[in-house]
């Protein structure tokens, strides 16, 4: 197991230090807020969590769990817990998997920063892209079920969902692009690198024609879904913090890029024996995302590949920085910081297969 698989992530542990509040302020804020809240409070932190900072609640009836942003200095846009409360609302109503969101606070005077509080869903999660543990004849209906919920987020009405308004329509890779960037080259304190300068530079220039939009996670991976206890079946996914109206393919190609992915760095199938493992292979993955969303095939699959491998440096950049200041959410965000530059390197090698 990596070290930042199951043993680093799973679980959780006393709160750490800096990410500490007044638990009292918060049980206050639960029993006027919550219904059927009754203490006393326990609060323990999960050990995953690279970006907003999540909490176990524990009282004597049931469990909670609780999303923050991070103290400190935060980088404009990014954190907004607010966001990701009214996704999950509006997808709970549509009964896609998601927990139900108890309520949002966007008072700094209760913990010192926003939050919101959301049901305790109870499952399996899988860490390791080979989903170990699972017999081998059982492994593609995990894979199935993983895709199938990707698919049916796609085909959602966002209007219909009162989430029209939720991203920026049209020239979705432009403003990512020029997002990622943007927040690449301002955090000074993270440094620079030459493949990422490459990319930023060569990737506007390589947009494929045509606009799709659709209701986008923007981190689907297994280790973001809880499965059924027993089922091959999603019965939650986890971490909206990057959600947005975006086209459909960059958010596929993300999640499609687990065959690309060193499993040490985050859940991947790099080096795997798939056939061994009785794995479905990318083509035949992404072709059963096409058969659900009713397309022939994806053209340009390098140049969306190539883009999450930038959209994921930038991200793992954007913890280094947050090491360097001392800000940063998980025990773990020093090892996720020493990756940055081998995210960087296989996204420059996806950028030479677009050209």
């Amino acid at each position: 197991m990596n070290a930042l698989g199951q043993d680093a992530n799973a679980g959780t542990t006393a709160v750490r230090e800096g990410l500490r509040f007044d638990e009292q302020a918060l049980a206050g804020w639960l029993s006027t807020h919550v219904d059927g809240f009754k203490g006393p409070l326990r609060v323990e932190q999960f050990k995953g969590g690279q970006s907003n900072p999540t909490y176990k609640l524990v009282t004597p009836g049931r469990s909670y769990v609780m999303r923050r942003k991070p103290p400190g200095p935060l980088l404009k846009g990014a954190h907004a817990v607010e966001r990701e409360a009214r996704v999950l609302t509006a997808l709970g109503r549509a009964e896609f998997p998601v927990p139900h969101v108890h309520g949002l606070c966007t008072d700094d005077g209760i913990i010192g920063s926003w939050f919101y509080v959301m049901e305790m869903v109870e499952g399996r999660i899988f860490w390791d892209a080979t989903f170990p543990g699972l017999d081998r004849a059982d492994r593609p209906a995990y894979f199935d079920a993983m895709n199938d919920t990707m698919a049916r987020l796609h085909r959602l009405d966002a209007d219909a969902l009162g989430l029209g308004d939720y991203g920026k329509a049209g020239n979705y890779f432009e403003r990512q692009i020029a997002r990622w960037s943007r927040q690449y080259l301002e955090d000074t304190d993270a440094g620079r690198d030459p493949d990422m300068d490459a990319l930023v530079e060569a990737l506007p220039n390589l947009i494929p024609a045509g606009e799709e939009s659709a209701i986008v996670h923007g981190d689907f991976r297994c280790d973001n879904m809880i499965f059924h206890p027993t089922e091959p079946r999603v019965v939650a996914v986890l971490d909206w913090e990057l959600s947005t109206l975006g086209h459909p393919l960059a958010d596929f190609a993300y999640h499609a890029m687990m065959y690309q992915m060193p499993p040490d760095i985050v859940a991947g199938l790099a080096g795997a024996d798939l056939a061994a493992l009785n794995i479905p292979v990318e083509a035949d993955y992404v072709q059963a995302y096409c058969r659900r969303t009713g397309r022939s095939d994806i053209p340009s699959w390098d140049f969306y590949v190539a883009f999450n491998f930038f959209r994921l440096a930038a991200i793992f950049h954007g913890i280094k920085g947050r090491v360097v200041r001392g800000t940063a959410s998980s025990a773990h965000a020093r090892e996720r910081a020493t990756s940055f530059p081998r995210l960087a390197s296989l996204a420059r090698q996806s950028l030479e297969k677009c050209r």
